[in-house]
């Protein structure tokens, strides 16, 4: 008589990691994902703050904001975001060049320069508010001192000034940053490559253009979409620097975004703004992603 295997049963798939990650996504879906989704739905309705009603109007909020506001809005976020993102990244690309070769208190000097990163953005809003102070501001304290000035200066009461004074100061708090990440690229190159450049002839620059250079550009180019992005999105600086003065000469996407929805009250507007702001931001997203997978 012949015997005849059992059937062969699938065993059914552990829900151990599905209960691991509940928490995170469901944390991610409450905080992130569906107020992301709701400010954006809001763009397709007549929504009020301070009403509960709402009325479908399609796409006349984005078009009336693409009319209005999206054009000023776009070029004075542009204004801010692109010298924001390459003079940290110049500066921190020479300190980290200085701190790659060996120096005597290089890590004490490394320590310092990271000062400027720990330091909270509202806190380093509220210095900066008091350095640039037009009355008692430490800036021209220092310029009337030096005798450069005879008076002092309103630097955050004019457009050009207040623009200025915004992107120094993130420049300040952020090219430490970039000098880690560059500095982390830097010293992992094998020291046999530049010996061998050396050998060759190569000067100091020829060593930068053809050896450090190359080998610099794909965390390099990470890290400047990344700045990008996040000074593209930036909020506490010119809020609390400018509230987007003088004139909005300062008012960013996230600015006309905060204002429209929680001073204006008018959330299908801000809704609008975000849609737009969104679209002109993905590009940018989608070439970050594409280093990323290149890094990886």
């Amino acid at each position: 008589m012949a015997i005849t295997a059992a059937p062969h049963r699938r065993r059914p798939r552990s829900l151990f990691p599905l209960l691991l990650i509940a928490p995170a996504a469901t944390l991610l879906v409450a905080i992130l994902i569906y107020p992301l989704l709701a400010a954006l739905g809001d763009a397709f309705f007549n929504s009020n703050l301070l009403y509960p009603d709402k009325t479908f109007v399609g796409l006349k909020n984005i078009v009336d904001a693409v009319t209005s506001e999206f054009l000023p809005l776009a070029i004075t976020t542009l204004t801010f975001a692109i010298p924001a993102t390459l003079l940290p990244f110049l500066i921190g690309l020479v300190a980290a060049l200085g701190l790659n070769q060996r120096m005597r208190g290089r890590a004490a000097l490394r320590s310092a320069l990271l000062f400027p990163w720990v330091l909270p953005g509202v806190v380093v809003s509220f210095l900066w508010l008091w350095i640039f102070d037009a009355n008692y501001g430490v800036l021209n304290g220092v310029l009337r001192s030096a005798g450069a000035i005879d008076h002092n200066i309103a630097w955050l009461q004019s457009g050009p000034g207040a623009m200025t004074a915004i992107i120094v100061a993130r420049t300040w708090a952020t090219f430490p940053w970039m000098m880690v990440m560059l500095l982390a690229s830097l010293q992992s190159f094998p020291a046999d490559v530049y010996e061998a450049a050396r050998m060759d002839g190569a000067n100091s620059w020829q060593r930068f253009r053809y050896v450090t250079a190359p080998g610099l550009a794909p965390v390099a180019t990470v890290v400047v979409l990344l700045e990008f992005i996040w000074n593209f999105q930036q909020f506490d600086l010119p809020y609390v620097l400018t509230q987007g003065g003088p004139a909005g000469a300062t008012t960013t996407f996230s600015l006309a975004v905060y204002e429209t929805a929680f001073k204006g009250f008018d959330l299908g507007m801000a809704g609008a703004l975000g849609v737009l702001w969104m679209v002109l931001l993905l590009p940018v997203v989608i070439l970050y992603l594409r280093g990323m997978e290149r890094e990886s």
